[in-house]
């Protein structure tokens, strides 16, 4: 039953990202502020569609954390990386176009990689609430590939700009999934106590640095492209996480492994299809289209 619920709630969460993650990703194309500065949440935070989206956002975290108190991270995580499939034919309604077989294939192959990396190994075992020293090659980690994604971004454009900040968006939401799920089980041991620690506060900060890298990656190109990178590169570091961090056990046999990396080529694979499919390319002639001047009047 508790399964049940965790795969329930970690679906749900799932289409609220998706609708959020449309909404504000429509918002941050008209912004003029400058990518990957606190300026642009600023800008967006005045923008009535924006805060709808983040309120989606948000409401979809919360129900991440009902899946997480039911659920291991490592099951949970996986199964929101399904948004793409919810995501897909709303990006395709919003630009008036029908879905084609090669956006069908790649956001198959995103959802089916995934469901493959996780289900060949069951997660079991591990611990609710990690000691901080379980912590720090995690932070450490995951600091600096957020640094690394994000100056590789800077210097890139086009396609790899997005998918650099998706990268480092992902890393970063799944630093957010396992502080959110500590900080859930210091909430059913302690109660208001969970205030004393680190955890809440820590899941603030975090949580404002990742949506500056979401709002970034959004900015610079479709979203049809950047959601199926964090959909990767999200789960696959939230399962990681859930092995270091909370002690989860995973595929612990050469073939079970090879499984893994192979749902990870596969959704690899479902990202390239996709940034070719006519969704993507699409979206990026709408965004790259110069604005037509304003006529005078004589």
């Amino acid at each position: 039953m508790r399964i049940a619920i965790a795969v329930a709630a970690a679906l749900c969460a799932a289409f609220c990202f998706a609708l959020g993650s449309l909404i504000q990703q429509g918002a941050a194309q008209q912004t003029h502020a400058r990518t990957l500065r606190f300026g642009l949440l600023v800008a967006l935070a005045h923008e009535r569609r924006w805060l709808a989206g983040m309120g989606m956002t948000v409401l979809s975290f919360a129900i991440q954390g009902v899946a997480l108190a039911f659920g291991p991270l490592a099951l949970v995580q996986p199964l929101v990386a399904m948004e793409v499939l919810f995501a897909l034919p709303m990006i395709a309604h919003k630009n008036r176009r029908r879905l084609r077989r090669r956006g069908i294939i790649g956001a198959l192959g995103v959802a089916c990689g995934m469901a493959i990396f996780v289900a060949v190994s069951p997660p079991s075992g591990g611990v609710r609430v990690p000691a901080l020293t379980a912590w720090t090659p995690a932070l450490a980690g995951i600091t600096a590939l957020a640094a690394l994604s994000a100056a590789a971004g800077l210097r890139s454009r086009g396609t790899a700009r997005v998918i650099w900040l998706a990268v480092a968006t992902a890393v970063l939401y799944a630093l957010v999934n396992a502080i959110t799920k500590s900080g859930v089980g210091l909430l059913v041991t302690r109660g208001a106590g969970v205030l004393t620690t680190w955890e809440p506060y820590a899941l603030m900060a975090v949580g404002i640095l990742s949506s500056l890298f979401a709002q970034s990656a959004f900015k610079a190109g479709p979203l049809s492209l950047s959601l199926p990178v964090i959909d990767t590169v999200e789960p696959v570091s939230s399962v990681i996480l859930g092995a270091v961090v909370f002690q989860e056990h995973l595929a612990q046999s050469p073939g079970l492994l090879g499984l893994q990396l192979a749902g990870g080529a596969i959704a690899a694979a479902g990202i390239a299809v996709l940034s070719h499919s006519p969704v993507v390319l699409a979206e990026e002639r709408r965004e790259s289209r110069p604005a037509e001047p304003q006529r005078t009047q004589p």
